[in-house]
C-alpha cells in the first residue's frame, strides 16, 4: 500500500478511534446514572408499566460499552497492521483487500470472498 494510502487509512481509523472512544466515555457517564439509580430505594422501576426496568438499561448500556471496547480493539489492530505494512491484506488467502471495502470498513481483515 503507497505512503498516500496509508496515511489515508491511519487517518480513518485515528477518527474512528476517537469516536469509539466517546461512545465508551458517554456509556461510563450513563452506567454511573443507572448505578445512582438502582442505589435509590424509592426507584422501584420494576412495577413500572410504562418505562425499561434500570436492570434492563444497565444491560443495554454494558453491551453498547462493550461493543465499542471490541471495536476499538478492532482498530488497535488495524492499526498495528498499517505500521507492519499488512493492512489491506487478506488474513486467510493473502490478497489484496479491496480499496473500496477497506474504506467502508477500515478494519477488515479478510476479502470480500474470504469474507463471505
Amino acid at each position: 500500500m503507497s505512503t498516500a494510502r496509508g496515511d489515508e487509512f491511519r487517518l480513518l481509523l485515528w477518527g474512528a478511534r476517537r469516536d469509539a472512544e466517546r461512545r465508551i466515555a458517554a456509556r461510563a457517564e450513563d452506567l454511573s446514572g443507572v448505578a445512582t439509580a438502582r442505589g435509590d430505594a424509592a426507584a422501584d422501576d420494576e412495577h413500572d408499566p410504562e418505562g425499561a426496568t434500570l436492570s434492563g438499561e444497565w444491560s443495554r448500556l454494558a453491551g453498547l460499552s462493550d461493543a465499542a471496547r471490541r471495536e476499538l480493539d478492532e482498530i488497535d489492530a488495524a492499526l498495528a497492521r498499517l505500521d507492519d505494512g499488512r493492512h489491506g491484506t487478506c488474513e486467510t488467502c493473502g490478497a489484496p483487500i479491496p480499496e473500496a471495502r477497506l474504506r467502508a470498513r477500515p478494519t477488515a481483515t479478510r476479502c470480500v470472498r474470504c469474507a463471505s
